[in-house]
């Protein structure tokens, strides 16, 4: 009895390392399960902000205060497990993206991502490209992912087949609606959407980072010209990262608005106003044009979210 007794404690302290190990194998468990993310190293149209020659009100403030500048539209997206991470778009900005890729992750990274992903040729989304030659970074091979039409485009014109021929870039086929999975915890669907396609193909991404899916459609005509529903698109996915590129009809005077055509914020937000406010919280605007009042105007950002939408910040992680 008096063994027994004495063993009691010993028993007693075990069970609880026991306990506690087991609930910080959960705690890492989970942790590495929401590992995955998204970053946004960019929110800006294909110009940027402030815009080239702009001399109105809405860039003024940005050409005195670098606080202000926004790049153009990128992710990163990340696979901390692995210790990878893909961009998707190499913009005009890349090599400002890649530096501000390193500080956002306190350069936990590779300095190149393992492949870059290109929605289409317009030049916001894939000059950049150009940094990757031998003029400037001379890369071995880097994967770019581009759709058919986007891979014979970058084959056939210079100087972007010179990176092909020289191998400073890999093309890598994708196909739409087919996922793609690059990692257990990573994966990309392409999704053809309509966009003024002068010289490839557009498409935006579905994108898995561990349990969650984010949509990314930063170009596109009008939700109506696609044969998706946008709304059954955005219930189905966590967040929804949208073409966000015009608040409203009259934002260029003196343009017509046909020659550049995007679902204008207000668009969006009526289409999706009689949505539950947990779906309309997935939508989050991006890809803004230097007009855009939500780059700046805090009445107008205020106006978004009270309606129940979100718009991205650059820097923002999902």
């Amino acid at each position: 009895m008096q063994a027994y007794v004495a063993a009691q404690p010993a028993t007693g302290t075990i069970f609880i390392m026991l306990k506690y190990l087991l609930y910080f194998a959960f705690l890492f468990s989970a942790a590495k399960g929401r590992a995955q993310g998204i970053y946004a190293l960019g929110i800006a149209q294909d110009g940027g902000f402030p815009h080239m020659g702009c001399t109105k009100k809405c860039c003024t403030a940005a050409w005195g205060d670098d606080a202000l500048k926004k790049f153009v539209v990128s992710l990163a997206v990340v696979d901390t497990a692995e210790k990878k991470w893909w961009l998707v778009e190499a913009t005009p900005d890349i090599k400002s993206q890649l530096h501000y890729f390193q500080q956002l992750t306190k350069g936990q990274y590779p300095y190149l991502p393992e492949g870059i992903f290109v929605t289409h040729a317009h030049i916001g989304h894939y000059t950049g490209l150009m940094q990757l030659g031998r003029e400037v970074m001379g890369t071995q091979n880097i994967k770019i992912y581009a759709m058919p039409k986007m891979q014979q485009y970058l084959e056939t014109n210079g100087p972007w087949s010179q990176l092909v021929g020289l191998h400073n870039i890999k093309l890598m086929h994708i196909g739409a609606d087919s996922a793609l999975a690059l990692t257990p915890r990573i994966s990309f669907t392409p999704l053809l959407v309509p966009h003024r396609d002068e010289y490839s193909e557009t498409v935006g991404f579905k994108i898995k980072t561990g349990s969650r899916t984010t949509l990314f459609i930063p170009d596109i005509d009008k939700w109506g010209k696609w044969q998706h529903s946008i709304i059954d698109e955005v219930k189905g996915v966590d967040v929804a990262l949208l073409d966000g590129t015009f608040f409203g009809n009259t934002e260029l005077p003196g343009r017509d608005m046909s020659e550049v055509p995007h679902p204008f914020v207000e668009e969006t937000m009526q289409l999706f106003a009689n949505e539950s406010p947990a779906t309309k919280a997935k939508v989050c605007f991006i890809h803004f044009n230097h007009t855009n009042p939500l780059l700046l105007d805090k009445e107008k950002q205020l106006q978004l979210t009270k309606a129940g939408f979100n718009f991205a910040k650059q820097g923002q992680k999902w």
